[in-house]
């Protein structure tokens, strides 16, 4: 697993289409219990090169009912972005992820861990690559439990968000409680 991170962290197969840098931000084990397969790294996170080190990051450590030493655990977590690299700004917040770096490194890391027991999926571009139904990622949630055992989709916990979470309160009361319940199965 160690050789394939360090290759996935240099890879730099999108350079041209990035406002900076290529930074590919990962973390894994081939212990890790659990994968997090989300979005890409913010402007935050590829500035600080630490995976969920920003809002987003605590308000999903609040919805997995898990601190920052639990979280950054490895043997806990598997950080998996869609696209490794921060892609930049678009409009209306920050672009969409780019869409090499799940085809050519997600296969790869995933046969790596030894003790995976569930893939938690974060927002709409996770959802929709590793759930291949028509369904929105509001229903997708709504029917977490059809993914079961194997996946569990989230909403992303971005402050901008904020408009899905006040529209859909079932997810905090009835989703996030289930989540919480599970993660504490999963890492002891």
């Amino acid at each position: 697993m160690q050789n394939l991170l360090k290759e996935i962290r240099r890879c730099d197969l999108c350079r041209e289409n990035l406002p900076f840098e290529p930074r590919p931000i990962l973390e894994a084990s081939s212990e890790s219990k659990i994968v997090l397969i989300s979005q890409a790294p913010g402007q935050v996170v590829h500035n600080n090169r630490i995976a969920w080190n920003d809002q987003s990051g605590k308000r999903l450590r609040e919805w997995l009912g898990v601190d920052k030493d639990t979280f950054y655990d490895m043997s806990n977590f598997a950080i998996l972005p869609m696209s490794m690299c921060y892609p930049g700004k678009a409009k209306t917040g920050d672009a969409p992820p780019r869409k090499e770096c799940a085809p050519l490194w997600h296969k790869k890391v995933l046969s790596k861990f030894d003790n995976l027991k569930m893939t938690i999926l974060i927002g709409s571009y996770a959802s929709n690559y590793y759930l291949k139904d028509h369904k929105n990622l509001t229903q997708k949630v709504a029917d977490f439990r059809e993914y079961l055992p194997e996946f569990f989709p989230i909403p992303h916990p971005s402050p901008v968000n904020v408009f899905w979470r006040k529209k859909n309160l079932w997810f905090e009361e009835e989703v996030v409680p289930e989540l919480q319940k599970r993660v504490k199965e999963k890492i002891g």
